[in-house]
């Protein structure tokens, strides 16, 4: 390929990069970089996609669980990622085909649904809380 072709390359990696911003393709960009440089060199193919993988590769193991360390160290978790992993009791019964229950967890109360779809889950029955969606608590008995 010639250093025109990898530099498209590398130009496509990285706006897909500022785009998402999900630290994915500039790794990629990265070896194409270095596969741009091995070209412009007069590399053969073969050694040039060899490097860009090798490159990429590198980067990838190497460097994204840093740089998605070093990113995330400002999410602010909410209370509402607290209550994930906790166990709540059931007030009314929780029916998700009816759509309906509730759960009382630090001393509120919550819409509450099944993470399975075909059971009900009776009141005064104590459940653990999977995830939050929006405002209700889906669980299952604990």
């Amino acid at each position: 390929m010639s250093p025109i072709q990898w530099l498209v390359v590398v130009i496509i990696l990285i706006l897909i990069e500022v785009i998402t911003l999900g630290l994915t393709t500039i790794w990629l960009a990265g070896g194409a970089l270095v596969a741009l440089a091995a070209s412009a060199a007069g590399a053969p193919l073969w050694l040039q996609m060899l490097l860009f993988l090798a490159v990429s590769g590198v980067l990838v193991v190497f460097t994204r669980p840093v740089a998605a360390r070093y990113f995330n160290q400002n999410r602010i978790r909410t209370n509402v990622d607290e209550l994930i992993g906790k166990h709540a009791i059931v007030t009314e019964e929780i029916d998700n085909l009816q759509g309906k229950g509730m759960a009382q967890v630090n001393g509120q109360e919550w819409s509450a649904r099944s993470a399975d779809e075909t059971v009900t889950i009776e009141k005064g029955i104590k459940v653990i809380i999977l995830e939050v969606q929006g405002v209700k608590l889906i669980c299952r008995k604990a």
